[in-house]
């Protein structure tokens, strides 16, 4: 891997790509935005979230390198990551969150939908990324955009009791308020599976996971319910409001 590595901006696959795209350009540029506590968004104030969904931090023809969240401004190293593991994980985020029958989530199917006609009519694509947000955000009288960025997926090399190279996972979300474009939250996992003899302080991964060496699906599911779990409104909360 070469030694000196460049900061860039986030690129991003086919599905919402003029969005991501103006993200990117975002990315270059500095931005302070207003962070938020997770007590402030509890209750009413989370009921409708658009659920953007997951993109590659760099495309499957790019070398691995450091790039910078676009929306945070948090620099990752960041490989290369397959499109049908992007969709896969989208896909399991939004089933996730809907669980929670207590609030509405729009798809990322509809979000792309507006995303494309909002692009449509700024041809000269002169539109901010952060507008842009606000604007899918707005379209839909929602109280929050959630997006998320996959920036590194290895896959196990190995069985369940014995590898070569244990799986390994990174990825982030955020929830971002369309009426001002403030980041509400952020939360972000990164994880290589260890034996419990080499990191005797993630005993909670190694019970979860029976012992065995899991795979990038099976870690990545932990990550989501991790991060699921720490996000302001999850649905525990809201169950224990019945």
């Amino acid at each position: 891997m070469a030694t000196n590595l460049r900061v860039t901006c986030l690129r991003y696959g086919l599905p919402l790509l003029s969005l991501f795209t103006l993200l990117a350009i975002a990315g270059c540029q500095s931005d302070k935005r207003l962070n938020l506590s997770s007590q402030s968004l509890s209750g009413s104030a989370m009921q409708t979230v658009v659920v953007v969904g997951f993109r590659a931090a760099i495309t499957n023809a790019e070398a691995p390198e450091l790039v910078r969240n676009p929306i945070t401004g948090t620099s990752f190293m960041s490989w290369p990551v397959p499109e049908e593991v992007v969709d896969w994980l989208t896909g399991q985020l939004f089933e996730r969150l809907i669980q929670d029958k207590h609030r509405h989530f729009i798809p990322p199917g509809q979000a792309q939908g507006v995303v494309e006609s909002i692009m449509e009519s700024d041809t000269k694509l002169g539109i901010h990324p952060m507008e842009m947000i606000r604007q899918v955000g707005n379209t839909f009288e929602a109280d929050a955009v959630l997006i998320g960025h996959v920036y590194r997926w290895q896959e196990r090399v190995g069985t369940d009791y014995g590898v070569e190279t244990p799986a390994s996972v990174a990825f982030d979300i955020s929830l971002v308020r369309p009426s001002d474009g403030a980041i509400l939250w952020r939360g972000n996992y990164d994880k290589s599976q260890k034996s419990l003899f080499e990191n005797l302080f993630d005993l909670d991964t190694y019970v979860k996971s029976g012992g065995r060496w899991l795979t990038a699906r099976e870690l990545s599911e932990f990550g989501l319910e991790h991060l699921l779990g720490a996000m302001p409104g999850d649905p525990a909360e809201a169950k224990g409001k019945d």
